[in-house]
């Protein structure tokens, strides 16, 4: 993964700007310099530090693919971005662990479902997935966990997403690139075949901007001048985590057989990079886009949210689900109960608060989400629209994917 600084006898592309600091944006910038098509990269964070948002609320996951319609965008750079974000976590000394889960049916009509996963992750390209088709085998890798069968995915993982990002900003550094903080955008206008952006660090002009705003994508492209076909709206997931008397329940990570009728995975166990296991997440309105509790209350997000056709769409397509998700964000036991499903002896005192991350979901009109990752073009200008999980183990695909995009050559 060595590259050199960008020269100009390779620069193509001319001055680039990447908008959004998160872990797609730092490794799209890094991309860009590997390319050494660039006569410069600037990267223009809002925050007072990069990957504040949703790269560092998350679960810290290695996602292998599994999940994913084969030939979508999720499946191919989800497999390639987990070889990849191995090998830069070994190379630049970030922490992570490559641990294994389980997938777990736990009544006879997942398994079905079940039989579907292997053959998406067989097509997918995944390697070593194990078939176990009796609670005896499970209990082998999780002696706790209930089911009648189950598939091993030996690849997935568990990392330190901030390590990534903060290995990331030093790479981008060292290629010439240059991180800007406190930067958010507040303007964006095309005037000869250059586009001028204003923030608040100041003004910047380049022939090429590279949206990767995440939770805000949406109103960047709206400042850009186009029309946003989706919309952004918020989910919060909400974590607990396994007091240290129970920790000894759950070993590695334990998944349930998503339910095709529902958009959310559902309810699952993971060991933390740092320690612990967190259980989670639910999927609730977020009452703001940056809303990490259920007292953060940003007006314009949840003005803008309520007002969208396409919640309330969504919402009368999901109703039993919507209220049983705000139900189990109000009900420890209710948490509890969709715990048990995987380990029974899980207990309500068992489990203590955990963090919360917000999900930047995008829904199209209609209120039907936005499935595979969503890249929007114009006139030298890209937009990442919707990039949820598995995007922060994707990112380096995606990062890679953008730049063969803008070049031309993306297959």
């Amino acid at each position: 993964m060595r590259s050199e600084r960008a020269s100009p006898a390779t620069a193509g592309l001319g001055r680039v700007i990447v908008v959004g600091g998160g872990l797609v944006g730092l490794a799209t910038a890094w991309r860009l310099l590997q390319s050494r098509r660039c006569d410069e990269v600037t990267l223009l964070e809002k925050d007072a530090q990069v990957a504040s948002q949703q790269s560092t609320h998350n679960s810290g996951v290695l996602h292998s693919g599994l999940y994913y319609k084969p030939g979508s965008e999720k499946a191919a750079l989800s497999v390639r971005g987990l070889r990849q974000m191995v090998e830069f976590c070994r190379e630049h000394g970030v922490r992570h662990e490559i641990c294994g889960k389980i997938v777990v049916a736990t009544d006879p009509a997942e398994v079905s479902r079940l039989d579907t996963l292997w053959e998406r992750g067989t097509q997918n390209g995944l390697v070593g997935l194990r078939r176990l088709d009796s609670p005896a085998a499970i209990r082998e890798l999780e002696p706790h966990a209930a089911g009648i069968a189950a598939i091993h995915v030996p690849q997935e993982g568990i990392v330190d997403y901030r390590g990534v990002a903060d290995a990331l900003e030093r790479e981008i550094g060292r290629l010439g690139g240059r991180v800007v903080v406190k930067a958010r955008v507040t303007r964006i206008e095309r005037s000869g075949g250059v586009w001028r952006l204003a923030s608040t660090a100041g003004d910047f002009d380049a022939e090429l901007v590279i949206n990767c705003g995440g939770l805000h994508a949406d109103r960047i492209v709206g400042l850009s001048g186009m029309k946003p076909a989706a919309r952004i709206v918020p989910f919060r997931g909400e974590y607990l985590r396994l007091r240290p008397a129970a920790e000894h329940l759950v070993r590695h990570l334990i998944y349930p057989v998503p339910d095709p009728r529902f958009p959310f995975l559902g309810v699952h166990f993971t060991r933390m990079i740092d320690g612990g296991i967190e259980a989670g997440p639910n999927a609730v309105l977020a009452f703001a886009r940056e809303g990490y509790t259920p007292l953060s209350i940003n007006p314009r997000d949840l003005v803008e949210s309520l007002t969208t056709p396409a919640l309330w769409r969504f919402v009368a397509r999901h109703a039993s689900m919507s209220a049983y998700e705000l139900y189990r964000s109000l009900s420890r036991g209710a948490f509890c109960r969709s715990l048990q499903k995987l380990v029974p002896e899980v207990t309500p005192r068992d489990l203590a608060p955990g963090g919360a991350g917000v999900r930047a979901q995008a829904m199209w009109p209609d209120g039907r989400l936005v499935d595979d990752f969503h890249f929007v073009r114009g006139d030298g200008i890209l937009h990442v629209v919707n990039a949820p999980s598995p995007a922060a183990t994707a990112s380096l695909a995606i990062g890679e994917r953008i730049v063969a995009t803008i070049a031309g050559n993306a297959g």
